[in-house]
């Protein structure tokens, strides 16, 4: 069995100028049918990342393996079993779903009946004579999707798929990388600043912050670490009393007029609440709090430190 990574970058850096370096020493290692969560606030490196995983920017320094092979030595190559949307989709609004989709055929050198199999891959198999400029936003992330498509490629580079869509939009969306995954087999590397969007169709994830790799790993050790940092949130009739009562078992404080202590299990909240109750302090609120994405990166990069 080939375990060779399908991106694997090491050493990865580079400055915009001088005085600007946006990626520090990136090392990252996208494994072969997996869905690579690339996480990380605008600003962070990501798309600068991905456009040097696909040439549109000169690699400085640093090395770039793709498909177990030096991305220089092998650009053309390469690039044909790559599909990417990098920011905006680009499309003919003009021309109808299946028109732009012919045009681009053309470019890719793909068969013409690869064009149905990706209408109906991305759900647009019924759109007709509707020209692209009357696409809902959700719709033309799919057709540009469509055409990432269109020449079977093992590997899908997306840059904020999900970037502006509605509700409805970001889960088609989500469902439709997930599908590609999971019945196509395509390896996909998927950016977003979203964490929980991430975490619902993820397998692994790498967090980007401030152009340096801060965590890199699977799904479930990303978990862990959140975990980690869960914290159950109390108030009550009398945060005084249920602050001394709770120090004495649990690392519990005030924090923000709230009592803050560490969240471990759903067996230990009820144990909690019972343990209130029963000191006749009455319970408004106990619930789990999980920090944001901002905060996941302050801890994180504590930790390192």
């Amino acid at each position: 069995m080939d375990n060779t990574p399908i991106i694997k970058t090491t050493a990865l850096n580079y400055y915009f100028n001088k005085q600007q370096k946006t990626l520090d020493d990136i090392n990252l290692q996208v494994e072969k049918g997996s869905i690579y969560g690339f996480l990380g606030p605008n600003g962070a490196g990501k798309t600068t990342t991905l456009r040097l995983l696909l040439g549109l920017l000169k690699k400085q320094h640093g090395s770039i393996e793709i498909f177990g092979k030096e991305f220089d030595d092998h650009r053309i190559k390469s690039l044909k079993k790559i599909g990417s949307l990098i920011e905006q989709p680009s499309l003919y609004g003009h021309l109808t779903a299946m028109e732009n989709l012919k045009i681009y055929c053309k470019i890719y050198g793909a068969r013409k009946e690869r064009i149905d199999q990706v209408l109906q891959l991305v759900g647009l198999e019924g759109t007709g004579k509707k020209k692209a400029k009357q696409f809902s936003l959700g719709m033309k992330q799919r057709l540009s999707i469509a055409i990432a498509l269109l020449h079977n490629p093992d590997l899908l580079i997306l840059d904020e798929p999900t970037n502006g869509l509605d509700p409805n939009g970001i889960i088609e969306t989500r469902e439709l990388i997930r599908k590609l995954n999971r019945e196509n087999g395509v390896t996909i590397i998927v950016s977003s600043h979203i964490l929980a969007e991430v975490e619902r169709m993820a397998t692994h994830v790498g967090i980007i912050h401030k152009g340096k790799l801060l965590f890199q790993g699977t799904l479930p050790e990303l978990q862990n670490l959140k975990n980690k940092q869960t914290f159950i949130q109390i108030d009550t009739s009398d945060n005084d009393a249920a602050l001394k009562l709770l120090s004495a078992e649990y690392s519990a404080e005030d924090k923000n007029g709230y009592v803050v202590l560490p969240f471990k299990e759903k067996r230990v909240t009820a144990s909690i609440n019972r343990k209130l109750v029963e000191q006749n302090i009455d319970v408004y609120l106990l619930q789990p709090q999980q920090n944001d994405l901002e905060q996941l990166f302050i801890d994180i990069t504590s930790n390192n430190n």
